[in-house]
Protein backbone atom coordinates (compact mmCIF):
# COMPACT_ATOMS: atom_id res chain seq x y z
CA UNK A 1 0.00 0.00 0.00
CA UNK A 2 3.12 2.24 0.95
CA UNK A 3 4.87 1.29 -2.05
CA UNK A 4 2.19 2.05 -4.70
CA UNK A 5 1.57 5.71 -2.80
CA UNK A 6 5.07 6.30 -3.26
CA UNK A 7 5.01 5.75 -6.67
CA UNK A 8 1.96 7.85 -7.32
CA UNK A 9 3.53 10.36 -6.04
CA UNK A 10 7.08 9.76 -7.50
CA UNK A 11 4.98 9.64 -11.20
CA UNK A 12 2.31 12.49 -10.82
CA UNK A 13 3.76 14.84 -8.41
CA UNK A 14 8.00 14.17 -9.16
CA UNK A 15 8.06 13.26 -12.06
CA UNK A 16 10.70 15.83 -13.12
CA UNK A 17 13.07 18.11 -11.79
CA UNK A 18 10.31 21.47 -12.95
CA UNK A 19 7.20 19.00 -11.77
CA UNK A 20 8.90 18.30 -7.99
CA UNK A 21 10.09 22.60 -7.89
CA UNK A 22 6.13 22.98 -8.46
CA UNK A 23 5.11 20.71 -6.23
CA UNK A 24 7.47 22.02 -3.25
CA UNK A 25 6.19 25.60 -4.47
CA UNK A 26 2.17 24.78 -4.20
CA UNK A 27 3.11 22.85 -1.09
CA UNK A 28 5.15 25.94 0.77
CA UNK A 29 2.33 28.25 -0.54
CA UNK A 30 -0.39 26.06 0.89
CA UNK A 31 0.92 25.67 4.16
CA UNK A 32 1.65 30.03 4.65
CA UNK A 33 -2.11 30.50 3.88
CA UNK A 34 -3.61 27.64 5.70
CA UNK A 35 -1.07 28.69 8.84
CA UNK A 36 -2.71 32.11 8.45
CA UNK A 37 -5.95 31.24 8.23
CA UNK A 38 -5.76 29.29 11.53
CA UNK A 39 -3.70 32.18 13.08
CA UNK A 40 -6.31 34.50 12.04
CA UNK A 41 -8.96 32.05 13.28
CA UNK A 42 -7.48 31.41 16.43
CA UNK A 43 -6.04 34.67 17.56
CA UNK A 44 -7.45 37.86 15.73
CA UNK A 45 -11.28 36.78 14.87
CA UNK A 46 -13.53 37.67 16.64
CA UNK A 47 -16.18 34.41 17.01
CA UNK A 48 -18.25 36.38 19.60
CA UNK A 49 -20.95 37.40 16.85
CA UNK A 50 -21.81 34.03 16.17
CA UNK A 51 -22.34 32.87 20.02
CA UNK A 52 -24.29 35.74 20.42
CA UNK A 53 -26.67 36.14 17.25
CA UNK A 54 -26.76 31.98 17.04
CA UNK A 55 -30.28 32.14 17.50
CA UNK A 56 -30.96 34.82 14.95
CA UNK A 57 -28.86 32.87 12.29
CA UNK A 58 -31.07 29.70 12.83
CA UNK A 59 -34.22 30.69 13.34
CA UNK A 60 -34.36 34.55 13.29
CA UNK A 61 -37.22 35.95 15.52
CA UNK A 62 -39.34 32.84 15.56
CA UNK A 63 -40.94 33.17 19.25
CA UNK A 64 -38.78 31.64 21.68
CA UNK A 65 -41.42 29.90 23.76
CA UNK A 66 -42.57 28.11 20.22
CA UNK A 67 -38.53 26.72 19.60
CA UNK A 68 -39.95 23.07 20.19
CA UNK A 69 -41.78 23.18 17.81
CA UNK A 70 -39.21 24.07 15.66
CA UNK A 71 -37.47 21.08 17.62
CA UNK A 72 -39.71 18.68 16.27
CA UNK A 73 -39.60 19.54 12.74
CA UNK A 74 -36.03 19.09 12.92
CA UNK A 75 -36.94 15.71 14.40
CA UNK A 76 -39.05 14.59 11.84
CA UNK A 77 -36.43 15.80 8.69
CA UNK A 78 -33.67 14.29 10.55
CA UNK A 79 -35.53 10.93 11.12
CA UNK A 80 -36.81 10.70 7.77
CA UNK A 81 -32.87 11.69 6.16
CA UNK A 82 -31.84 8.85 8.15
CA UNK A 83 -34.72 6.43 7.13
CA UNK A 84 -33.76 7.26 3.21
CA UNK A 85 -29.98 7.16 4.03
CA UNK A 86 -30.53 3.67 5.75
CA UNK A 87 -32.73 2.68 2.79
CA UNK A 88 -29.94 3.32 -0.16
CA UNK A 89 -27.18 2.30 1.94
CA UNK A 90 -29.01 -1.36 2.02
CA UNK A 91 -28.72 -3.79 4.90
CA UNK A 92 -25.32 -2.55 6.61
CA UNK A 93 -24.46 -2.39 9.97
CA UNK A 94 -22.25 1.13 11.51
CA UNK A 95 -18.80 0.70 11.42
CA UNK A 96 -17.24 1.88 14.51
CA UNK A 97 -15.42 4.88 12.71
CA UNK A 98 -18.36 6.24 11.61
CA UNK A 99 -19.53 5.70 15.14
CA UNK A 100 -16.94 7.51 16.91
CA UNK A 101 -17.02 10.12 14.54
CA UNK A 102 -20.91 10.88 14.99
CA UNK A 103 -19.93 10.40 18.97
CA UNK A 104 -17.00 13.37 18.45
CA UNK A 105 -18.70 15.74 15.89
CA UNK A 106 -21.93 15.09 18.54
CA UNK A 107 -20.23 15.95 21.63
CA UNK A 108 -18.03 19.37 20.04
CA UNK A 109 -21.80 20.33 19.15
CA UNK A 110 -22.66 20.13 22.41
CA UNK A 111 -19.64 21.74 24.27
CA UNK A 112 -19.06 24.15 21.49
CA UNK A 113 -22.48 25.71 20.77
CA UNK A 114 -24.07 28.19 23.45
CA UNK A 115 -27.15 25.65 23.83
CA UNK A 116 -29.52 25.76 27.00
CA UNK A 117 -29.85 22.52 28.31
CA UNK A 118 -33.16 21.77 27.08
CA UNK A 119 -31.91 22.53 23.45
CA UNK A 120 -28.97 19.72 24.36
CA UNK A 121 -31.59 17.17 25.41
CA UNK A 122 -33.27 17.94 22.59
CA UNK A 123 -30.06 16.80 20.32
CA UNK A 124 -29.28 14.04 21.83
CA UNK A 125 -32.69 12.92 21.36
CA UNK A 126 -32.61 13.96 17.67
CA UNK A 127 -28.78 12.08 17.41
CA UNK A 128 -31.07 8.68 19.21
CA UNK A 129 -33.65 9.02 16.10
CA UNK A 130 -30.61 9.61 14.26
CA UNK A 131 -29.50 6.01 15.14
CA UNK A 132 -32.96 4.15 14.98
CA UNK A 133 -34.02 5.63 11.34
CA UNK A 134 -30.91 4.55 10.03
CA UNK A 135 -31.22 1.16 11.66
CA UNK A 136 -34.64 0.26 10.67
CA UNK A 137 -33.90 2.06 7.17
CA UNK A 138 -31.15 -0.29 6.79
CA UNK A 139 -33.06 -3.33 8.32
CA UNK A 140 -36.39 -3.06 6.53
CA UNK A 141 -35.24 -1.31 3.11
CA UNK A 142 -37.57 -3.65 1.08
CA UNK A 143 -40.59 -3.02 3.23
CA UNK A 144 -40.36 1.25 3.48
CA UNK A 145 -38.90 1.77 0.46
CA UNK A 146 -42.10 1.91 -1.84
CA UNK A 147 -43.69 4.29 1.52
CA UNK A 148 -40.38 6.29 1.14
CA UNK A 149 -41.14 9.12 -0.92
CA UNK A 150 -45.20 9.05 0.44
CA UNK A 151 -43.59 9.85 3.98
CA UNK A 152 -41.86 12.55 2.24
CA UNK A 153 -44.65 14.36 0.99
CA UNK A 154 -46.69 13.97 4.20
CA UNK A 155 -44.31 15.41 6.31
CA UNK A 156 -44.33 18.66 4.61
CA UNK A 157 -48.19 19.96 5.53
CA UNK A 158 -47.09 18.67 9.22
CA UNK A 159 -43.81 20.59 9.05
CA UNK A 160 -45.69 23.50 7.47
CA UNK A 161 -48.51 23.02 10.22
CA UNK A 162 -46.24 23.27 12.82
CA UNK A 163 -44.18 26.44 11.90
CA UNK A 164 -46.81 28.51 10.70
CA UNK A 165 -49.61 27.08 13.23
CA UNK A 166 -53.58 27.74 13.30
CA UNK A 167 -55.84 24.33 13.14
CA UNK A 168 -55.55 24.10 16.77
CA UNK A 169 -51.94 26.27 17.26
CA UNK A 170 -50.65 29.33 17.82
CA UNK A 171 -50.16 31.27 14.33
CA UNK A 172 -46.83 32.56 13.51
CA UNK A 173 -46.50 35.31 11.25
CA UNK A 174 -44.21 34.70 8.12
CA UNK A 175 -42.68 38.02 9.43
CA UNK A 176 -41.19 35.89 11.82
CA UNK A 177 -39.86 33.28 9.81
CA UNK A 178 -36.53 34.36 9.14
CA UNK A 179 -32.51 33.13 9.20
CA UNK A 180 -31.83 29.60 8.25
CA UNK A 181 -35.47 28.19 9.02
CA UNK A 182 -36.66 30.40 6.26
CA UNK A 183 -33.76 29.63 3.86
CA UNK A 184 -34.52 25.38 4.34
CA UNK A 185 -38.26 26.19 3.98
CA UNK A 186 -38.07 28.08 0.51
CA UNK A 187 -35.34 25.54 -0.91
CA UNK A 188 -37.44 22.59 0.22
CA UNK A 189 -40.78 23.79 -1.06
CA UNK A 190 -39.69 24.97 -4.23
CA UNK A 191 -37.68 22.05 -4.98
CA UNK A 192 -40.92 20.10 -4.32
CA UNK A 193 -43.20 22.17 -6.62
CA UNK A 194 -40.42 23.11 -9.38
CA UNK A 195 -39.88 19.11 -10.10
CA UNK A 196 -43.19 18.03 -11.11
CA UNK A 197 -43.85 21.28 -13.24
CA UNK A 198 -40.44 21.18 -14.84
CA UNK A 199 -41.02 17.51 -15.93
CA UNK A 200 -44.06 18.58 -17.64
CA UNK A 201 -42.77 21.38 -19.70
CA UNK A 202 -39.96 18.42 -20.88
CA UNK A 203 -43.02 16.17 -21.58
CA UNK A 204 -44.67 19.55 -23.13
CA UNK A 205 -41.95 20.14 -25.41
CA UNK A 206 -41.11 16.80 -26.70
CA UNK A 207 -44.78 16.47 -27.40
CA UNK A 208 -46.48 16.23 -30.85
CA UNK A 209 -49.30 18.25 -30.10
CA UNK A 210 -48.01 22.09 -31.24
CA UNK A 211 -50.12 23.70 -28.84
CA UNK A 212 -48.19 22.08 -25.80
CA UNK A 213 -45.22 22.27 -27.37
CA UNK A 214 -44.64 25.63 -28.24
CA UNK A 215 -46.79 26.74 -25.15
CA UNK A 216 -43.49 25.08 -23.29
CA UNK A 217 -40.77 26.16 -25.63
CA UNK A 218 -41.78 29.93 -24.98
CA UNK A 219 -42.07 29.16 -21.53
CA UNK A 220 -38.92 27.40 -21.25
CA UNK A 221 -36.93 30.12 -23.27
CA UNK A 222 -38.78 33.51 -22.40
CA UNK A 223 -37.80 31.95 -18.33
CA UNK A 224 -34.27 30.85 -19.12
CA UNK A 225 -33.25 34.41 -20.75
CA UNK A 226 -34.86 36.65 -17.35
CA UNK A 227 -31.97 36.90 -14.38
CA UNK A 228 -33.89 35.28 -11.08
CA UNK A 229 -33.55 38.35 -9.56
CA UNK A 230 -35.74 40.14 -12.37
CA UNK A 231 -38.24 37.31 -11.71
CA UNK A 232 -38.27 37.44 -7.96
CA UNK A 233 -39.20 41.34 -8.32
CA UNK A 234 -41.88 40.45 -10.86
CA UNK A 235 -42.89 38.40 -7.92
CA UNK A 236 -43.23 40.79 -5.73
CA UNK A 237 -44.65 43.55 -7.38
CA UNK A 238 -46.02 42.71 -10.65
CA UNK A 239 -47.85 39.55 -9.52
CA UNK A 240 -50.45 41.71 -7.00
CA UNK A 241 -51.66 43.48 -10.21
CA UNK A 242 -52.97 40.44 -11.62
CA UNK A 243 -55.06 39.40 -8.65
CA UNK A 244 -58.43 41.24 -7.23
CA UNK A 245 -57.52 44.06 -4.79
CA UNK A 246 -59.27 41.34 -1.61
CA UNK A 247 -56.64 39.38 -2.27
CA UNK A 248 -53.22 39.59 -0.91
CA UNK A 249 -50.71 36.79 -1.54
CA UNK A 250 -48.35 36.47 1.49
CA UNK A 251 -44.47 37.76 0.56
CA UNK A 252 -43.05 34.29 1.20
CA UNK A 253 -45.44 32.98 -1.47
CA UNK A 254 -44.93 35.22 -3.78
CA UNK A 255 -41.23 34.68 -3.50
CA UNK A 256 -41.89 30.99 -3.71
CA UNK A 257 -43.56 31.53 -6.99
CA UNK A 258 -40.84 33.29 -8.79
CA UNK A 259 -38.40 30.45 -7.54
CA UNK A 260 -40.21 27.51 -8.72
CA UNK A 261 -41.20 29.57 -12.03
CA UNK A 262 -37.41 30.23 -12.22
CA UNK A 263 -36.26 26.45 -11.40
CA UNK A 264 -38.86 25.07 -13.61
CA UNK A 265 -37.55 26.00 -16.60
CA UNK A 266 -33.86 24.87 -16.17
CA UNK A 267 -35.76 21.96 -14.93
CA UNK A 268 -37.32 20.72 -17.58
CA UNK A 269 -34.16 21.25 -19.95
CA UNK A 270 -32.26 19.03 -17.65
CA UNK A 271 -35.29 16.48 -17.85
CA UNK A 272 -35.44 16.50 -21.52
CA UNK A 273 -31.36 15.63 -21.76
CA UNK A 274 -32.77 12.80 -19.90
CA UNK A 275 -35.43 11.95 -22.87
CA UNK A 276 -33.53 12.09 -25.55
CA UNK A 277 -31.30 9.67 -24.27
CA UNK A 278 -33.61 6.66 -24.64
CA UNK A 279 -34.06 5.08 -27.59
CA UNK A 280 -36.63 4.74 -29.76
CA UNK A 281 -37.15 1.52 -29.93
CA UNK A 282 -37.58 1.01 -26.38
CA UNK A 283 -41.06 3.37 -26.99
CA UNK A 284 -41.98 1.01 -29.71
CA UNK A 285 -41.18 -1.93 -28.09
CA UNK A 286 -43.91 -0.92 -25.00
CA UNK A 287 -46.36 0.13 -27.43
CA UNK A 288 -46.24 -3.17 -29.34
CA UNK A 289 -46.74 -4.90 -25.81
CA UNK A 290 -50.28 -2.81 -25.74
CA UNK A 291 -49.43 -0.65 -23.09
CA UNK A 292 -50.81 3.55 -24.18
CA UNK A 293 -48.86 6.62 -23.88
CA UNK A 294 -49.18 7.54 -20.97
CA UNK A 295 -47.87 3.99 -19.06
CA UNK A 296 -45.00 4.23 -21.44
CA UNK A 297 -44.03 7.43 -20.40
CA UNK A 298 -44.60 6.66 -16.68
CA UNK A 299 -43.70 3.05 -16.16
CA UNK A 300 -40.67 3.17 -19.32
CA UNK A 301 -39.41 6.84 -20.23
CA UNK A 302 -39.45 8.82 -16.98
CA UNK A 303 -37.52 6.31 -14.92
CA UNK A 304 -34.86 5.64 -16.91
CA UNK A 305 -34.55 9.28 -18.39
CA UNK A 306 -34.56 11.05 -14.71
CA UNK A 307 -32.04 8.05 -13.84
CA UNK A 308 -29.94 9.43 -16.14
CA UNK A 309 -29.78 13.35 -15.11
CA UNK A 310 -29.72 12.66 -11.54
CA UNK A 311 -26.48 14.57 -11.52
CA UNK A 312 -27.70 17.83 -13.31
CA UNK A 313 -31.31 17.22 -11.46
CA UNK A 314 -29.15 17.57 -8.29
CA UNK A 315 -27.21 20.03 -9.53
CA UNK A 316 -30.31 22.34 -10.14
CA UNK A 317 -31.44 21.61 -6.50
CA UNK A 318 -28.21 23.03 -4.79
CA UNK A 319 -28.02 25.88 -6.94
CA UNK A 320 -31.92 26.76 -6.18
CA UNK A 321 -30.60 26.63 -2.28
CA UNK A 322 -28.28 28.73 -2.78
CA UNK A 323 -30.50 31.41 -5.00
CA UNK A 324 -32.32 31.37 -2.32
CA UNK A 325 -29.84 34.37 -0.72
CA UNK A 326 -31.24 36.50 -3.47
CA UNK A 327 -34.53 37.20 -1.74
CA UNK A 328 -32.96 39.32 0.49
CA UNK A 329 -33.12 41.66 -1.83
CA UNK A 330 -36.98 41.62 -1.89
CA UNK A 331 -37.37 42.27 1.60
CA UNK A 332 -37.17 38.50 3.01
CA UNK A 333 -35.13 38.28 5.97
CA UNK A 334 -33.25 34.82 5.19
CA UNK A 335 -30.04 33.23 6.03
CA UNK A 336 -27.77 36.15 3.95
CA UNK A 337 -30.64 38.71 5.29
CA UNK A 338 -30.33 38.53 8.25
CA UNK A 339 -26.49 38.03 8.50
CA UNK A 340 -26.87 41.73 6.65
CA UNK A 341 -28.82 43.03 9.98
CA UNK A 342 -26.31 40.96 12.60
CA UNK A 343 -23.41 43.21 10.77
CA UNK A 344 -25.68 46.90 11.02
CA UNK A 345 -25.77 46.24 14.65
CA UNK A 346 -23.01 49.22 16.27
CA UNK A 347 -21.09 46.28 18.22
CA UNK A 348 -20.63 43.97 15.35
CA UNK A 349 -19.63 46.98 12.51
CA UNK A 350 -16.85 45.11 10.42
CA UNK A 351 -16.74 41.61 11.39
CA UNK A 352 -17.92 40.71 8.06
CA UNK A 353 -15.21 37.72 7.72
CA UNK A 354 -16.69 35.93 11.17
CA UNK A 355 -19.98 36.16 9.81
CA UNK A 356 -20.14 35.16 5.83
CA UNK A 357 -17.76 32.51 6.92
CA UNK A 358 -20.07 31.06 9.29
CA UNK A 359 -22.94 31.75 6.59
CA UNK A 360 -20.83 29.70 3.69
CA UNK A 361 -20.17 27.13 6.28
CA UNK A 362 -23.83 26.02 6.20
CA UNK A 363 -24.43 26.43 2.89
CA UNK A 364 -21.38 24.38 2.26
CA UNK A 365 -22.81 22.10 4.70
CA UNK A 366 -26.12 21.27 3.10
CA UNK A 367 -24.90 21.90 -0.39
CA UNK A 368 -22.63 18.95 -0.19
CA UNK A 369 -25.09 16.48 1.72
CA UNK A 370 -27.36 16.78 -1.15
CA UNK A 371 -24.10 15.84 -3.72
CA UNK A 372 -23.25 12.94 -1.45
CA UNK A 373 -27.02 11.59 -1.50
CA UNK A 374 -26.82 11.99 -4.91
CA UNK A 375 -24.25 9.84 -5.35
CA UNK A 376 -25.22 7.57 -2.99
CA UNK A 377 -28.49 7.14 -5.06
CA UNK A 378 -26.85 6.83 -8.07
CA UNK A 379 -24.64 3.58 -6.95
CA UNK A 380 -27.57 1.95 -5.62
CA UNK A 381 -29.76 2.26 -8.71
CA UNK A 382 -26.85 1.26 -10.86
CA UNK A 383 -26.99 -1.63 -8.70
Amino acid sequence: MINSQLLWLRKNLFSTWYNSALTVVCLVLLFWVVWGILIWATTQAQWAVIQANLRLFLVGRFPQALYWRVWIVLAIASTLGALSWGVFSGNQQFKKRRIALFALILGVILVVLPLDFISRLWLLLIAVLLFLGFWIGGSFAKVIAPWLSLLWLLSFPVILWLIGGGFGLQPVSTNLWNGLLLTLLMAAVSIVLSFPIGVLLALGRTSNLPVVRWFSILYIEIVRGVPLIGILFLAQVMLPLFLSADVRLDRVLRAIAGLVLFSAAYMAENVRGGLQAISRGQIEAAKALGLNTPLVVIFIVLPQALRAVIPAIVGQFIGLFKDTSLLSLVGLVELTGISRSILAQPKFLGRYAEVYLFVGLIYWVFCYSMSLASRRLERRLNN
